[in-house]
């Protein structure tokens, strides 16, 4: 997330303007010219291609509604890089423009000082972690009386669009020629009321808005390392070389005291490797082809493998190991240096030993962490894994006495070992998941997915209470403590599951399983549905009816809007509140429906056309409430006053009760 993107949540609401437009008439020759239109894209934001399938976001559009005393020759065409990739949100293939974006539209004529042309461009912005929908650029181009065929004629419009955190699932063509021209003067119109009134210094009096963007923090992602770290620690990779290379910095010395500073100079290492390797992936892939990398298909089918051959080696049908050849020379290298380089080389051969057991644990963190959209994420994650991979080697050095009350090798490492299998059997069908729904194969669907999920966690559980047996188990005549608890629990889980299988939501894997519209056979049927679509029917209802509102600014594409409506307005509190005590009223910022007469505004200077439904309902939540980010929920009362701070996403049911409640 931007630094911009985070301030922005905790603001009352924020209008993004991402992308400029410059529109440029250029003559090139006696009867020859060009139409230029040219995107200026901020920092990680990105534009959509033109050529978008159908049920994906809206691709860029350019509109020609009025072209007097030209002819266009040929099509509108780009002449930026094209980058593409694929968007798990809408399960297909995308292409966008970064940075800049530069369209052109070769024209004929045969009076150069007569060209009249008017239009707009409709585009879609997003960004690694949010999506703004739908919005539209004015351009009027005229040419000069003195053009000639030596002089570039120019006339330039540049605007700064307004955008909201939503997306489309509409897709309509490249260019639009609309014969009936449209008057560039203000239509009075209905559809500006008095419940339209800005109550932006209402609602800021109210306090900072509620909730968050919902994109992973850098704090998580280092957490979420160290996890990572901790559980390779307990592998027969690991754990059998901490009370060596302890022992070895301690017995090297003759003084205690050096042998601790080599012991945390170790330590120290192993963090600046893994910590290097998180930024050469950075420096190489770059933020956005990472985040494209975790969502495309191919790379999903190629890490479904590989955790699944992992797997089974960890079962303990073959061992996975590195060239005995590179260790053996990292450890000459190791023996013929001295000081912190020779500690490095060693660092080097924990970390080529230990790659059978890390390398899944890694890899997987940095595909997770690589769909966050945070340029530093894979750096952090590997800072997180490292530094706790190194806590027992410095802590062990200080207090080595207490090296002999570590567990011993045995077992309870291969134990450890095969239920890393089963965890990476689980998580290899959600990488699996991302590539069927690619690619539309439909092996895959919700109910597969989670049955598959009951059948590997019913196994686990079935091992470690001794029911099934491995190569590389040792014999055991009994079932540990520990094995009975987390064998229950692993039940458990698989118990939890079964209720998927008929709808249940299953809110604890909802980012794992497919989405629910996957599932053939669905008995679910609690969601929470508006009562009003329109804004000013709505509110006519609540005044009549002397009932406060809720207006839920949404997106057909909006993912977070849909985690909310299922993890948060399924709980039965906040069903019983939105359905009974409020009137809630849903408005899609991203609605293509044409609205019966479109008009014209003024905007921070500008002159916008409202065209459809979805432009209506954005205008709304810019003018009125100052923001254009979905999800946004703002509380009124029947005169269209606020009584609340904003809300955004959170997925605490508990705290959304408790903003309705105040």
């Amino acid at each position: 997330m931007t630094v911009f993107a985070l301030m922005s949540a905790l603001l009352i609401g924020q209008i993004f303007e991402p992308i400029q437009w410059s529109h440029t008439l250029k003559i090139t020759g006696k009867t020859s010219g060009e139409v230029i239109h040219k995107a200026t894209i901020e920092g990680d934001w990105h534009l959509y291609g033109m050529d978008i399938p159908e049920g994906g976001p809206r691709p860029t559009m350019f509109v020609y509604e009025t072209f007097d005393n030209a002819e266009k020759v040929g099509g509108i065409v780009s002449q930026s890089k094209l980058t593409e990739f694929f968007d798990k949100n809408f399960n297909m293939n995308l292409t966008w423009y970064s940075q800049e974006a530069v369209f052109i539209q070769k024209i004929k004529f045969k009076d150069a000082s007569k060209i009249h042309i008017e239009g707009y461009v409709e585009f879609m912005a997003c960004d690694d972690t949010q999506c703004l929908p739908p919005d539209a650029d004015e351009f009027v181009l005229q040419g000069e009386k003195t053009a000639t065929a030596a002089v570039n004629t120019t006339q330039t419009t540049t605007t700064s669009p307004v955008n909201n955190q939503a997306e489309t699932t509409t897709a309509v063509p490249t260019t639009i020629d609309i014969t009936d021209e449209t008057t560039s003067q203000f239509i009075e119109t209905d559809a500006i009321t008095d419940y339209w009134q800005p109550v932006v210094e209402e609602l800021r009096a109210y306090g900072s808005q509620t909730g968050t963007t919902g994109d992973a923090s850098l704090w998580f992602i280092f957490i979420a390392g160290m996890i990572g770290g901790f559980i390779a620690l307990f592998t027969p990779c690991v754990w059998p070389i901490i009370p060596m290379t302890v022992s070895f910095f301690l017995k090297r010395s003759e003084k205690k005291r050096r042998g601790r500073r080599d012991a945390i100079l170790y330590g120290l290492a192993i963090i600046i490797i893994y910590v290097t390797l998180g930024i050469l992936i950075t420096v190489i892939f770059g933020a956005s082809a990472l985040n494209s990398m975790s969502t495309n298909a191919v790379f999903n089918i190629l890490f479904f493998a590989l955790l699944v051959v992992f797997a089974i080696s960890f079962f303990g049908a073959f061992e996975i190991t590195l060239p005995a050849s590179w260790t053996t020379k990292l450890d000459a290298k190791a023996d013929s240096t001295a000081g912190f380089l020779s500690i490095l080389f060693m660092a080097f051969t924990l970390v080529l030993v230990s790659f059978s057991c890390t390398g899944p644990i890694i890899g997987t963190l940095l595909v997770e962490v690589s769909g966050s959209g945070t340029i530093l994420a894979p750096a952090i994650g590997m800072l997180g894994f490292a530094f706790a991979l190194s806590i027992p080697f410095t802590f062990f050095a200080f207090f080595p006495s207490m090296l002999k009350s570590m567990p011993k090798s045995g077992g309870w490492l291969n134990t450890v070992k095969v239920v890393l299998a089963f965890l990476e059997l689980a998580l290899a069908l959600k990488f699996l998941s991302v590539a069927d729904l690619a690619y539309g194969w439909r092996i895959l669907d919700r109910e597969v997915f989670i049955s598959l999920w009951i059948i590997i966690f019913t196994l686990l559980g079935f091992y470690l209470l001794g029911k099934l047996r491995f190569p590389n188990d040792s014999e055991s005549k009994h079932t540990s403590v520990f094995g009975v608890f987390a064998a229950t629990v692993s039940l458990a889980f698989a118990v939890y599951m079964v209720p998927g299988l008929w709808g249940a939501p299953l809110k604890s894997i909802s980012a794992f399983a497919p989405p629910l519209y996957t599932q053939d056979f669905n008995l679910y049927d609690s969601e929470v549905h508006a009562k009003f679509a329109d804004y000013d029917a709505g509110m006519d209802y609540a005044n009549k009816h002397d009932m406060p509102v809720v207006v839920d600014f949404s997106g057909y594409g909006c993912v977070n809007c849909r985690k909310m409506e299922a993890s948060v307005w399924t709980h039965p509190k906040v069903k019983e509140l939105l359905e009974n005590k409020y009137v809630l009223i849903t408005l899609f910022v991203d609605d293509k429906t044409p609205l019966d007469e479109p008009y014209t505004i003024e905007e921070n200077g500008k002159v916008r056309k409202i065209r459809t439904v979805g432009d209506k309902w954005s205008y709304l939540q810019r003018h009125k409430f100052g923001a254009n980010a979905q999800p946004f929920y703002v509380m009124l009362n029947a005169q269209g006053m606020p009584l609340n701070n904003s809300y955004s996403f959170d997925e605490s049911a508990e705290n959304f009760i408790n903003w309705l409640s105040k």
